[in-house]
């Protein structure tokens, strides 16, 4: 059984060498510990039991009897009457039986590969969600940082705006103190000219500094509320994905048949290699390898091997056997057979002559080949949409990946060069938190696009393999 499961894991699937060992190695824990993959093989272990039951003729009949009282004959007294019936069923008829229960037999081997095939497939696309949890938290952690470190520039900015408005508005009242003893210097000269310029100069360089200083710390400190609901926002989020990786953990576990909160290794990146040129090209032979159609095929076999069956059983079935009569002699008998057992060969036959029941048997198993052959057309007019699915996902995931790809770049040398920039510019930080927030959607885009990708190949797989 494992060498077998082995195998089949072996020639259906082909896993990327980045993610080989870990992922290859579930997968052949799945095929050797999954309750339902293990369900389905022993289901097809005891349809194989059958064969050899309908294989094997009737059990012969044998029937004795006893005398209490010796029934006297001519050539003695009966003591005893013992005979042995053996029945054969019309010619042909137990090939058929056995080549039905082979037919289902296979066709109990197709649902567990099947079955196989779906453990694989749920394997692999609960351990691609495994590896996009785990990257939406790094990227979000890595998002924190950055917050943290704008945040620290942004108050570094802060302190320094405030050293720096506290230096001018001192100087400006000490500007302001000087301007009167100016203007009573002249007071001789055009008071009224004297006084003006002297008021303006006054007001511009004593009252205008501190309001500017003033909104620039208010806008610092709303910057900083700002980027800490960010934080927080984000630190929620991180929570929030820890704890669904704790579902996604304990989801994949039972599929392995392992306790709940066994720890689940996976990779730092997953393949974008594309497919074969033969999984992309829709054909009329693409789903001969199914397991759901194959399962319906043998199916279909082995009625015609019951239909085959059922006509024969309505054919007589001939009995052989042997009447053995055991005799005493008899004080009487002056026969020269006195005493001597009787031997007698026997022939059965069965007249079938109720015709109904064979009839309702023919009829029943033609209705159902007719059933089963239109369940295999929906089944491959189901599998070719579904198909047309998984493909259209596969060609929308690359389109996305090589879009999100550019976009994050193209985000993160923006993001660069507005913090090389900020530093010495007074403001721009209002842009720093569009870009950053930009990147991290490209960033958590490009995972999923690269998780539905991998989910679109196995899906694929699962379809044609």
């Amino acid at each position: 059984m494992r060498k077998l499961i082995l195998y089949l894991t072996a020639l259906t699937f082909s896993i990327s060498a980045y993610s080989q060992d870990s992922l290859m190695h579930y997968l052949e824990i799945a095929a050797k510990n999954n309750p339902t993959v293990m369900q389905r093989y022993n289901e097809y272990q005891a349809a194989l039991q059958k064969v050899p039951q309908v294989g094997s003729l009737p059990d012969p009949q044998l029937d004795m009897g006893v005398y209490l009282s010796p029934m006297e004959l001519i050539a003695g007294n009966q003591v005893a009457d013992i005979k042995l019936m053996q029945m054969f069923p019309w010619f042909g008829v137990i090939k058929n039986a056995k080549d039905e229960m082979s037919l289902m037999a296979k066709a109990k081997f197709e649902t567990f590969r099947d079955a196989k095939l779906q453990v694989y497939y749920d394997v692999q696309r609960t351990w691609f969600d495994l590896y996009k949890v785990r990257r939406n938290i790094l990227i979000s952690e890595e998002n924190v940082d950055l917050l943290k470190t704008i945040e620290h520039l942004t108050l570094v900015k802060f302190r320094s705006g405030s050293s720096g408005g506290s230096s001018s508005a001192s100087g400006s009242k000490m500007s302001g103190g000087n301007s009167p003893t100016a203007s009573s210097g002249s007071s001789g000269m055009n008071v009224m000219g004297g006084t003006s310029v002297s008021s303006s100069t006054s007001v511009s360089s004593a009252s205008s500094p501190v309001p500017m200083s003033s909104s620039s710390g208010a806008t610092s400190l709303t910057n900083v509320y700002q980027i800490q609901i960010e934080t927080g926002d984000l630190e929620n989020n991180i929570a929030s994905l820890k704890n669904e990786e704790q579902v996604v953990v304990a989801r994949f576990n039972s599929l392995l048949n392992h306790p709940q909160k066994t720890p689940v290794a996976s990779v730092d990146l997953l393949s974008t290699e594309p497919l074969d040129i033969a999984y992309l090209s829709v054909s009329d032979t693409m789903f001969t390898r199914n397991p759901m159609l194959g399962m319906l095929q043998y199916e279909q076999q082995s009625l015609d091997a019951r239909k085959k069956m059922q006509k024969q059983m309505g054919l007589p079935m001939v009995g052989v056997g042997v009447n053995y009569s055991v005799i005493a002699k008899s004080a009487m008998s002056t026969s020269s057979m006195n005493g001597q057992d009787m031997i007698m060969p026997m022939v059965t036959l069965t007249l079938p002559i109720y015709r109904k029941k064979y009839n309702a048997q023919q009829a029943e198993t033609k209705f159902m080949k007719t059933a089963s052959e239109q369940n295999f057309q929906a089944t491959a007019n189901a599998l070719q949409t579904e198909y047309y699915e998984a493909l259209q996902l596969y060609n929308d995931a690359q389109r996305r990946m090589k879009l999100y790809d550019s976009q994050s770049q193209l985000a993160k040398k923006s993001l660069d060069i507005s913090i090389k920039t900020f530093s010495s510019s007074a403001s721009g930080l209002t842009d720093i938190l569009r870009i950053r927030q930009q990147l991290f959607n490209y960033e958590l885009k490009k995972v999923e696009a690269v998780t539905d990708f991998n989910k679109a190949e196995a899906w694929i797989k699962r379809l044609i393999q």
